[in-house]
């Protein structure tokens, strides 16, 4: 029997699971949110709330300690300056477990956790996809107002193309009439002369 075994073994050895719960840590204060399996993501909680505690803290001690365990020291330094100044007097309860369901491949049961102070980074992130699906939206709607201004722009020049059609015809209909009208004019005098030398 487990009575009173505290943790969860994860089917690794003792220093696998110290790398894999430190891993985990690091991208959770890295990327504010991860999916990980059910179990994984309940013993990082722990994990990780441990190590913003001694963040809180903020003397050289802790700092050395948290060291030990994140081998990122961009992340130490994102969780000893911004991440401990956004917590502020939160007492504990840092992060969230979300249950999503289970994996598709070996029906292991899926979760999210989060951190809780970091919900705008998400939802900020969500804002930014709809703002881009909105901008593809209009996109398509300009480019479809543009299609029928052209379609309606060629549909009024088909009749004016038409009418100036029809009056060069007239014009060219004109112009013959008036050069067959002054070819005789020409002959005639030409006739007159050669009778006149007759």
């Amino acid at each position: 029997m487990r009575h009173r075994v505290k943790g969860r073994k994860l089917g690794r050895t003792a220093s696998h699971r110290a790398a894999l719960l430190s891993s985990l840590a690091t991208s959770l204060l890295r990327h504010k949110r991860i999916k990980t399996t059910l179990a994984k993501a309940k013993e990082t909680r722990g994990y990780v709330e441990a190590l913003i505690t001694k963040a809180r803290k903020g003397d050289l001690h802790n700092q050395r300690q948290v060291m030990r365990v994140l081998h990122d020291k961009e992340v130490v330094k994102e969780l000893f300056n911004e991440i401990v100044v956004k917590i502020g007097d939160r007492p504990g309860g840092y992060t969230r477990v979300v249950k999503i369901g289970s994996r598709k491949g070996d029906a292991a049961r899926m979760a999210i956790i989060e951190l809780v102070d970091y919900n705008d980074v998400i939802n900020k992130a969500a804002e930014e996809k709809k703002e881009t699906k909105e901008e593809k939206v209009k996109k398509k709607e300009k480019a479809e107002a543009k299609e029928e201004k052209k379609e309606s722009k060629a549909k009024k020049e088909k009749p004016q193309k038409e009418e100036a059609k029809a009056k060069k015809t007239d014009k060219e209909d004109v112009e013959e009439a008036k050069v067959i009208e002054e070819t005789p004019a020409e002959e005639t005098p030409e006739k007159d002369s050669t009778s006149e030398e007759k």
